[in-house]
């Protein structure tokens, strides 16, 4: 049987108004009548049901495809991912370029993949270092979100995808992040149905601190913050702090006026403090520009990390 928008919107709004009508029961009978009249009248809780019809996007070749032929590491085949479904054209071009070394902006419509765009890059890279015995602790890829919930979304992305390769470590270090583990697992726990984290997932600020993360998952003021704490240094500065490679910059349609000036310097003292010139930086949006845009949005990443982008890295669908 088909699927019904129509009948589903119905559905879904049938059962909002019994659970208000429950959790809200009033025993007057002349107020019970008058609520439930409120209740149903049209377009008043819900309007639609809204079709919303996305962009049919270019394919490009398949993540089994581009292990054949050599551009991906043959890692991927331990991941969750569909190897032979293939890849939106602009999501091979980001991988192809940030492979040689070029800094990308991902600016494509809502649903088509800017994550991956910038994890397949990462994952290789990862990979890579694996296979030539390399991947030993400290960050490799800063993700940089503006709010927490995004933060926290990636995170369960990559629990999901790392399952089966727990050679790559990752954690979220933002408020939420309690310091110590013991304390760290009892909240897991309870938000995960008592589940316990992976292997390679670091939950605490102690963990993340005695063996940094290859993917650090964070927020624009916390990393400001780990930037002035001595405690912190283990991510910029000694043994674990070597191989940083990406700065990612999630929904970076945000930083812009104040923000944009805050995030830009925030980025020039990232970049001084780990006195490297070989930093990848990848930017995701799915608001700033059509393509006849990427002169402008070329130079806004340009301004944002005050490293070479160009028009024709600015990867459009």
């Amino acid at each position: 049987m088909s699927f019904s928008p129509v009948n589903a919107s119905k559905n879904i709004l049938d059962k909002y108004k019994r659970y208000l009508q429950t959790t809200f029961s009033i025993n007057d009978e002349y107020y019970s009548k008058q609520f439930s009249k409120e209740l149903n009248k049209i377009n008043l809780l819900a309007k639609g049901p809204f079709l919303d019809v996305n962009d049919s996007f270019v394919k490009g070749r398949s993540i089994e495809e581009l292990i054949k032929g050599g551009l991906l590491a043959k890692g991927f085949q331990k991941l969750k991912v569909p190897l032979t479904r293939p890849l939106y054209k602009h999501q091979e071009e980001a991988v192809s370029k940030v492979q040689n070394e070029k800094n990308i902006v991902v600016s494509t419509g809502t649903g088509s993949g800017k994550t991956e765009s910038f994890l397949i890059p990462v994952f290789n890279y990862l990979f890579r270092q694996h296979e030539e015995n390399k991947l030993d602790p400290g960050v490799r890829a800063l993700i940089i979100y503006p709010m927490n919930a995004l933060a926290n979304d990636q995170t369960e992305r990559l629990r999901d995808l790392l399952a089966n390769y727990p050679e790559i470590t990752y954690g979220s270090y933002t408020g939420q992040t309690k310091g110590k583990f013991s304390d760290a697992l009892v909240e897991y726990k309870n938000l995960n149905n008592g589940e316990m984290p992976i292997k390679n997932e670091l939950i605490s600020r102690e963990q993340m601190k005695d063996t940094p993360p290859h993917i650090l998952i964070t927020n624009y003021a916390m990393l400001e913050y780990l930037m002035l704490r001595p405690d912190d240094n283990v991510f910029f500065d000694g043994e674990y702090a070597e191989n940083w490679k990406f700065i990612i910059l999630d929904e970076a349609h945000v930083y812009k006026g104040s923000t944009g000036i805050e995030v830009a310097m925030l980025l020039r003292r990232l970049k001084a403090k780990l006195s490297k010139d070989n930093l990848r930086y990848i930017l995701t949006s799915a608001t700033l520009g059509e393509k006849h845009d990427n002169p402008q949005v070329a130079q806004f990443a340009q301004r944002l990390c005050n490293s070479d982008f160009s028009e024709a890295w600015s990867a459009q669908a």
